[in-house]
């Protein structure tokens, strides 16, 4: 069995597991942990260093599992292709892949069946393209079942999607972390999402430790996962860690995508080994692996080696040398088993006749050499049903985000679906976006200087503006430019939400918490930088500017900037749930948000829009922040006059004519009109203003408020996005 890692990472031997010496399950480590910190004697000794050897004297029957998947047949419709040669050309007769490729179908897998047992590590072996991964996702239910064929049971009983999702965990192939957190913090996080709320923080934090012990990160613990740009852990701890994410709940079973994929020998070594020691805690490991070492063969358990979708050989690697050399070509001496088999099937894919020949051997020497498994049964009398062995499981420490108390009649009912309400979700997912920020300030201090950098430069061009009708105009042209810019300036939302996307994926797939407390959360910790922010460019630019309605003025014109912020960084949150590329997310931006901009009532006012342009000037988000605080700033009491007697005539052909002249022609239209007009009468007031710009059917309370309530629907949005669009399964 796998050795420990004590706290100066030397290996401490264990007994063989039998079925009823078991490895401990990290549930037994944690009440370990505990007995060892109750006790007085030995208060001193660090809990990195515990027996964790089973006791002798358990007599009770060990909870037993048997995952069986039999003929899973799956494949996909093949795009067609547009190429300048002749079909002749593009179907060679000895192309291994031309049986599977009919009616426009690749068939991925093909009528593959097996078994899988607690305790034991059964691993998935091919070339490129052989189908592994794809068998991986077919047992792990990442592949809809709609188009997938064939059965998977848990001892015997068809394992349903639901429970599936509580009791295994999936790891891929890529390392999925927040760059900024520490290896400690990263599994916290984890522990504060999987395990439930009756377990203490300082429970919680025992059993990381241990965790921490299992996969031996003890010196790692307090280093940031890092990325291209931080230095952080190396490629093998970092591969521990995202194997310590989806295990620290203890699943009954763990699928993984090629864990060993780009490590060097020691390291794959080394992760194979704790999933070895997690295996032997009893659960049923599950991977796929491309070429495992020699040393790594001695850890597996089971083995499959795929071509082309289908099985050339299934159990054991002890037996690879009596079924190859029962084949005709006999493993020489001294060579790696698991290299020799690859070769031969390389080399068999190339001939005419494909692995066929391989295949069919395998399924003769199968029928001879190992029973049904129906007629197997655990050593100590019948295997115990799905629901009497995840009750023994939790019993034993296993499972623990999954324990319902135990009470209910359907084995679906003894595991929660969430381990935590979702308000405790929404407070984790919080502080760890919080956390991973706070140690990359530069994203928010760029944002903040962006957005400075246009209020000064705004302010400084309208400084001071006066009440002239050229005041009028420069006061339309900063508004528009004002609210646009709040806008454009969330287009940097785009990458934070895609940079999480597939971390979001793999945790929701199986539920470590809600799609709604995601978005909540998001939605509540984007609020602090949104009012930071659009207080700095409020306060630079209002009495810069030199805009009327004082304190309350400034008042109405904060929260309308933090409304444009808002219902823009909605927007752009919801793009990004849809739109999975950045560059194609930023083009969309500010494509629809240009848009927004010419139908907001600015370039062309709301009368004189043509019909069938109507209805986008309603979904403008730009309009209704633009209306709001033009009437902020242009209905106020008492009113203001922005045009007197003779400025009637500026911005026309009569503007640079004498003062006098102009004063005669007031006076000859002051008889033809029988009204007295002077160079001070009062001619345009801020009301008329709002009449010519077409701003007369909304209040700006009201323009506020839906301001606000785009912001929301874009949240709703974008949970339907997640909801939907993130389901991590293949068709």
């Amino acid at each position: 069995m796998l050795p420990f890692f004590n706290q100066s990472m030397e290996l401490v031997p264990n007994p063989i597991r039998t079925r009823n010496n078991l490895s401990p399950t990290l549930g037994e480590l944690l009440k370990r942990v505990e007995d060892a910190q109750n006790d007085k004697n030995i208060a001193d000794q660090p809990h990195h260093t515990l027996d964790v050897s089973s006791s002798s004297s358990s007599t009770t029957l060990p909870p037993s599992f048997f995952l069986s998947f039999t003929n899973l047949t799956y494949s996909v419709k093949l795009q067609k292709k547009f190429s300048c040669f002749s079909s002749k050309e593009n179907s060679l007769p000895n192309d291994p892949e031309a049986e599977t490729k009919q009616n426009g179908m690749k068939i991925l897998l093909n009528d593959i069946s097996g078994e899988a047992r607690d305790g034991e590590i059964m691993a998935v072996l091919g070339a490129s393209g052989s189908g592994k991964s794809t068998l991986i996702d077919a047992l792990a239910d990442r592949i809809s079942k709609d188009s997938l064929r064939g059965t998977v049971t848990l001892n015997g009983e068809v394992l349903e999607s639901s429970l599936q999702k509580v009791i295994s965990a999936y790891v891929m192939q890529d390392d999925l972390l927040f760059p900024m957190l520490t290896v400690e913090e990263t599994l916290m996080f984890s522990a504060e999402f999987r395990l439930p709320r009756s377990l203490s923080k300082s429970k919680k934090k025992a059993r990381v430790q241990a965790l921490i012990d299992q996969l031996g990160l003890q010196r790692a613990a307090n280093t940031v996962i890092g990325d291209e740009g931080h230095r952080g852990v190396s490629g093998g701890e970092r591969r521990r860690v995202s194997i310590g994410t989806d295990i620290i709940h203890d699943p009954i079973i763990l699928f993984l995508d090629e864990p060993t994929s780009g490590l060097d020998s020691t390291s794959a070594y080394l992760v194979v080994k704790v999933l070895q020691r997690i295996a032997q805690s009893g659960s049923i490991v599950m991977m796929s692996v491309h070429q495992p070492s020699y040393r790594i063969l001695g850890l597996l358990d089971r083995v499959i080696f795929l071509s082309h979708g289908q099985t050339v050989y299934s159990g054991s690697p002890v037996n690879l040398p009596n079924f190859f050399s029962e084949f005709g070509h006999p493993i020489p001496e001294n060579e790696n088993r698991t290299e020799f088999a690859l070769d031969l099937i390389r080399e068999l894919e190339g001939t005419s006749g494909g692995t066929k020949s391989l295949v069919e051997f395998n399924k003769s020497w199968q029928l001879k050499n190992q029973p049904p498994s129906a007629t197997i049964v655990n050593n100590n009398g019948p295997r115990l049903s799905v629901k009497d062995a995840i009750s023994a499981s939790i019993s034993r420490g296993k499972l623990v985000s999954g324990t319902n108390g135990g009470n209910g009649n359907t084995t679906a009912s003894l595991v929660a679906t969430f381990a935590n309400p979702f308000w405790i979700e929404i407070a984790v997912i919080g502080k760890r976006s919080l956390t991973n920020s706070r140690r990359m300030p530069e994203l928010f201090g760029i944002r903040l200087g962006a957005v400075m950098v246009t209020g000064v430069i705004l302010a400084t061009m309208f400084y001071h503006l006066d009440n002239s009708p050229k005041g009028v105009q420069e006061r339309l042209g900063f508004f528009a430019f004002a609210m646009s810019t709040t806008f454009y300036t969330c287009a940097e939302a785009i990458p934070v939400f895609l940079q999480e996307r597939y971390i979001f994926m793999r945790e929701t797939a199986y539920n470590a918490y809600r799609r709604s407390s995601y978005v909540l959360a998001h939605s509540i910790v984007a609020l602090p930088a949104l009012i930071f922010l659009s207080f700095a460019f409020a306060v630079t630019t209002f009495w810069s500017v030199g805009l009327a309605g004082g304190s309350s003025g400034f008042l109405f014109y904060f929260l309308t900037i933090l409304a444009s912020f808002w219902a823009g960084s909605s927007f752009v949150t919801f793009l990004s749930g849809v739109v999975s590329n950045v560059m194609l997310g930023f083009t969309v931006v500010v494509a629809i948000l240009a848009y927004f901009l010419l139908f907001s009532g600015f370039f062309i006012s709301r009368d004189r829009i043509p019909p069938y342009w109507i209805w986008f000037h309603y979904l403008s988000l730009v309009k209704y922040p633009f209306e709001g605080v033009l009437q902020n700033e242009f209905d106020i009491k008492p009113p203001r006059c922005f045009v007197r007697g003779i400025q009637m005539f500026d911005n026309t052909p009569l503007g640079d004519v004498p003062r006098s002249l102009k004063v005669e022609l007031l006076k000859s239209m002051s008889k033809t009109l029988g009204i007295d007009i002077t160079s001070s009468t009062c001619v345009v007031t801020g009301a008329d203003i709002l009449k010519q710009q077409g701003v007369t059917d909304l209040s700006k309370w009201n323009c506020l408020f839906i301001t606000i309530a785009w912001g929301f629907f874009f949240r709703f949005l974008f949970y339907l996005a997640l909801l939907f669009g993130s389901k991590n399964k293949r068709k």
